[in-house]
């Protein structure tokens, strides 16, 4: 299996540098990460990647069964450490994807140094005692209006969870980029990215961790954040002076800045 067709896997930036693998998250694609990149690409060597499912990733590699897991997203990272041989490496993961990497560093921890989880959300379902930011009936309403009508929802929600209403043309990227995803494909992904209940996985982070968050985020507020940084020992909680959910989009020099810090690079 050629991984890198598979996976659309792209390489930049220093070749003798150490390895950021940048994950996306759901209804993106690699593209989310490209006014990040170049100011990574200065020190690092930056592995991007498309999920199954998204972007030019090979959709005939997709299965409902695989995807209807984050354990088949955490397999898509591994097998593309595996077919690049990528070691000691620090996983950025936005949104779901920060709880991809947590699953993906507990199977094969031997190939990660460090997690940076930006905007995690490890569950979205309110309980006692813990704040997701939606109610059940929320999470049902949101998967059935996305369910019956993908590309209407797309144009409703998208410049939402963007945030930044003063700049339009971000809500106009993210609601382009969930419409150029296969609708019955997403629908597999909503349902994984939004029933999923990840909060007991935080125990198995043995890596030094970076959470980002923004001061206003509407689908992982910033008690979520501080719940992740509580569960993860010794973790850096760095709250950016963004809003919305896509901070690599809406502030990219300071999203790039706090990991070239997390990481020890001086610039």
């Amino acid at each position: 299996m050629d991984i890198r067709r598979r996976n659309n896997v792209t390489v930049t930036g220093r070749a003798d540098g150490p390895v950021l693998l940048l994950a996306h998250g759901f209804g993106c694609d690699q593209n989310m990460w490209r006014l990040v990149v170049p100011l990574l690409a200065e020190d690092f060597r930056v592995v991007l990647f498309d999920y199954v499912g998204s972007g030019r990733a090979d959709p005939a590699a997709w299965s409902e069964q695989r995807y209807s897991s984050l354990e088949g997203y955490a397999l898509d990272v591994l097998e593309v450490c595996e077919g690049l041989d990528l070691r000691d490496v620090t996983f950025v993961g936005h949104s779901v994807s920060a709880t991809v990497g947590v699953l993906a560093a507990a199977r094969a921890p031997q190939r990660f140094a460090r997690l940076v989880m930006v905007t995690p959300s490890p569950c979205y379902i309110d309980e006692d005692g813990y704040r997701g930011g939606f109610s059940a009936d929320d999470i049902g309403e949101l998967l059935e209006s996305l369910e019956s009508n993908y590309l209407g929802w797309s144009a409703t929600m998208a410049p939402v969870i963007m945030g930044n209403g003063d700049r339009p043309e971000l809500g106009q990227e993210l609601t382009n980029s969930f419409c150029a995803t296969d609708p019955d494909m997403a629908r597999v992904f909503a349902r994984t990215t939004f029933l999923s209940d990840s909060r007991a996985d935080l125990k198995t982070v043995a890596v030094p961790t970076l959470v980002l968050e923004c001061t206003q985020d509407v689908i992982a507020p910033r008690e979520v954040g501080a719940y992740v940084h509580d569960a993860i020992p010794g973790s850096r909680l760095v709250t950016l002076e963004a809003t919305g959910h896509c901070p690599q989009l809406s502030a990219p020099q300071a999203t790039a800045e706090a990991v070239t810090d997390f990481l020890g690079v001086a610039r």
